[in-house]
């Protein structure tokens, strides 16, 4: 039996939230855990309850859908439907990374064809995550002497490694997509997001969590609070003073990692 997805609605309108409900009851997976009237309410239960996924309107009052989607502070952000009467919205949402845009009233099919994509990440999601887990496992069975068994578990796990992406950046009136594997390195400043690719930079609204759940776990590692890495680029880490650590880059970026970082890191490098 496949696990529920656990969802929360966010509509000023209570006979949308209603119509909504009737439909999403003849898809037996969904459980609806919250419903919310504005965008304060869904701020709080996308961060308390960490649902799977979050239907948002876009117009409510206080805070719109697109300030709820920036506000989200949960380790692990919720997938987007955005529900709304009006079509010019369309780009904006998809650019904030939501999976479907649907327009008041929902068709029926409409509404299945946008639940099927959500089933489809959430699998992607959760053997990514369950992989991640398991990497970190069996780096403790190698310290305790199981590095062959090991060895030959990792590389199972690991076969059938994340698709590759993309990432849309807005700079101006300019959209540019990037390929999340050509992304070397990512670190914070302030309230962006600086993705180093080759020689250039691009910069994007976001903070670190909201980042990095778009990301493979097992491919981007944060070797800091404010900086994640490609570990496809990394090409050795270097011991430095005072038991500090350096990650070295195939570009030649050499970037501080924290101590209690190493671990997770050399557990993807191996072989």
């Amino acid at each position: 039996m496949s696990k529920s997805i656990r969802t929360v609605i966010a509509d000023d309108e209570s006979l949308a939230r209603r119509g909504l409900k009737m439909r999403l009851a003849d898809h037996p997976d969904i459980d609806i855990v919250a419903e919310c009237s504005n965008g304060r309410e869904a701020i709080e239960a996308a961060n308390t309850l960490e649902p799977d996924l979050l239907f948002l309107d876009i117009q409510m009052p206080g805070l719109d859908g697109f300030d709820v989607i920036h506000r989200i502070q949960s380790d692990n952000l919720p997938l987007v439907i955005f529900a709304t009467a009006f079509d010019h919205y369309a780009v904006e949402a998809f650019e904030v990374h939501a999976v479907d845009y649907l327009l008041k009233p929902v068709e029926p099919e409409r509404l299945t064809a946008a639940l099927n994509r959500v089933r489809e990440r959430l699998g992607k999601k959760r053997s990514e995550l369950e992989k991640h887990k398991l990497l970190s496992l069996l780096s403790e069975w190698d310290r305790q002497g199981h590095g062959q068994f090991a060895v030959r578990i990792r590389e199972l796990v690991s076969a059938d490694g994340p698709v590759t992406e993309t990432l849309v950046i807005r700079d101006g009136h300019d959209i540019h997509r990037v390929n999340i594997d050509d992304i070397d390195w990512i670190d914070a400043a302030g309230d962006y997001m600086c993705l180093h690719v080759g020689e250039h930079t691009h910069v994007m609204r976001a903070t670190m969590k909201e980042l990095q759940s778009k990301l493979p776990p097992t491919q981007f590692v944060r070797i800091h609070r404010s900086t994640l890495v490609n570990s496809h680029r990394v090409i050795r880490v270097e011991a430095s003073a005072f038991g500090k650590h350096s990650v070295v880059l195939a570009n030649g970026a050499s970037l501080t990692m924290s101590r209690g970082q190493r671990e997770q890191l050399e557990a993807l490098l191996q072989p």
